[in-house]
């Protein structure tokens, strides 16, 4: 993931009225993350192989809620 950064990104799941939004932003280092109703309170950053183990999780899984 060595990539050029880039500017915030919403997630294509955002609810259609912009409310429930999560925004992503690679910065060329880390991958970080906020609530895009609060852009300016405090953000989560995560290492690029922990973001990449993340998403690897969501694609082999079905979504479902685990007990």
């Amino acid at each position: 993931m060595h990539r050029k950064p880039w500017p915030w990104r919403k997630a294509k799941a955002s609810d259609t009225a912009g409310n429930q939004c999560v925004e992503v932003q690679w910065t060329g280092r880390s991958v970080l993350v906020r609530d895009s109703a609060r852009p300016h309170y405090p953000h989560l950053a995560f290492h690029p192989t922990v973001w990449q183990g993340f998403l690897n999780t969501l694609h082999h899984t079905d979504g479902a809620p685990r007990s």
